[in-house]
């Protein structure tokens, strides 16, 4: 007798709230650029790793657009290409529709790291300016952006490794059982996960940045402003009470340093090349 077919591997569940990731980004649209620019240090950086490969794409995706000041970038570096800004959130296209036009052979388009709207093979490069950290399935994501990469297609990204937000995670472990911060996942996991996708020559390296926060309040709202708010797929749904909020306050007190409360973002930055399309038997 042939052996039973073995039936497909199960899809890992959500890490995120995919609805929760789509309301916490439109909420922040209309102000995302004003809080964004702590962050201009990190996008600036891995648009000068462009430097390093001889492109001349004809089709260039930058994923998680936001508000498309990467994508801009993007077609000025490539005046020929035609350059696709994909986002989740609509709203937050529309507040790069709302800032000036956009030149010809731009395009918007909202739609899903996880789905992406386009054919297979029809991009060059795709471009992922902190764009992972909100996709709710990382392995899906990954296979998405090989499947529309041509072969040897480049694949230029960053993300949030697990040293992220580490002060505010410990101080609300303190408060109760409850995830408080979305998972990150470290640049072994990263690189393991681009492999599985189809991905070969991974290149990742890591960064740690600092900031810091006069007050709790003021981190919590800061993170608001970026449409960065937990949408851990198991969080708890109610209210946070007074007293678990004390306690974690707190807790982040204790740290408190000269500059004030401190709160660490973990960059992982990488590229990678699509390999050849795999083809079933």
């Amino acid at each position: 007798m042939p052996p039973p077919e073995s039936s497909p591997p199960r899809p890992p569940p959500p890490a995120l709230d995919r609805a929760a990731v789509a309301r916490q980004f439109a909420r922040a649209a209309a102000r995302f650029d004003a809080a964004a620019q702590p962050l201009h240090e990190v996008r600036e950086e891995l648009l000068s790793r462009l430097g390093f490969f001889a492109l001349d794409p004809g089709v260039v995706l930058d994923l998680g657009a936001g508000t498309g000041l990467a994508t801009r970038a993007l077609r000025r570096r490539f005046p020929r290409a035609l350059v696709l800004g994909l986002d989740l959130s609509p709203a937050m296209l529309g507040q790069a529709a709302r800032r000036a036009r956009w030149p010809r052979r731009f395009a918007r388009l909202a739609g899903d790291g996880c789905a992406l709207p386009l054919r297979a093979g029809s991009c060059d490069l795709v471009f992922a300016n902190l764009s992972l950290p909100w996709c709710v399935i990382l392995d899906l994501a990954l296979a998405e952006v090989r499947r529309v990469l041509a072969p040897r297609g480049l694949f230029l990204f960053n993300s949030l490794g697990p040293a992220t937000l580490r002060e505010m995670r410990a101080c609300w472990a303190d408060a109760d059982e409850w995830p408080h911060v979305n998972d990150f996942v470290d640049v072994h996991d990263l690189g393991s996960a681009l492999a599985r996708a189809g991905f070969t020559e991974p290149v990742l390296d890591v960064e740690q940045y600092s900031r810091s926060f006069d007050t709790f309040a003021s981190l919590c709202a800061a993170l608001r402003a970026l449409g960065a708010r937990n949408a851990h797929a198991m969080r708890r749904r109610a209210p946070t009470g007074r007293g678990r909020l004390a306690a974690a306050q707190a807790a982040y007190e204790r740290l408190r340093g000269a500059g004030g409360l401190p709160a660490t973002f973990e960059v992982v930055s990488g590229a990678a090349f699509a390999g050849e399309p795999r083809t079933g038997h």
